[in-house]
């Protein structure tokens, strides 16, 4: 089927590439229909593009390319609604907030989302007991001594 797109005009898509957020996205409790759209074909970046609203996507990336040390537990609810059986039925994004200057560009390390890649099921869970927030800088300074600043 083709659904028209926030970035990239019209799009054929395959249902079973859809992903399927039960409980939509905070702020979009209405819309559960996704699909992830590369960016460009060189690019860490990604759209979560919806297949009801056009004009409803968001960029993402995989928060582990740009924070290294980034942990957490998914918890065992949500492993549960996800149908998340093993490590490798799982893929993360983080949401991005591009800024100019673009060196100001966050992501949102508090409310990640965790997609079930074998069963195509999606949520965004959040972070309660976290040292995370949702602004942090994905591109950092380094020193002159090579320190990140």
């Amino acid at each position: 089927m083709k659904i028209k797109t926030k970035y990239q005009d019209e799009v054929e898509l395959e249902e079973k590439d859809v992903i399927s957020f039960d409980f939509g996205i905070p702020g979009f409790p209405d819309e559960k229909e996704y699909i992830i759209l590369p960016l460009s074909d060189d690019s860490v970046f990604y759209i979560l593009q919806s297949v009801k609203t056009d004009e409803l996507a968001f960029i993402i990336s995989d928060p582990f390319i740009h924070f290294k040390e980034y942990e957490f537990d998914i918890p065992k609810d949500d492993l549960d609604i996800l149908k998340i059986e093993k490590k490798d039925d799982v893929v993360i994004f983080s949401i991005i907030t591009v800024v100019e200057p673009i060196e100001e560009t966050t992501a949102n390390l508090q409310a990640p989302l965790v997609i079930n890649r074998n069963r195509n099921k999606g949520k965004q869970i959040i972070l309660n007991d976290s040292t995370y927030n949702t602004k942090h800088k994905i591109y950092r300074k380094k020193s002159s001594i090579g320190q990140e600043v």
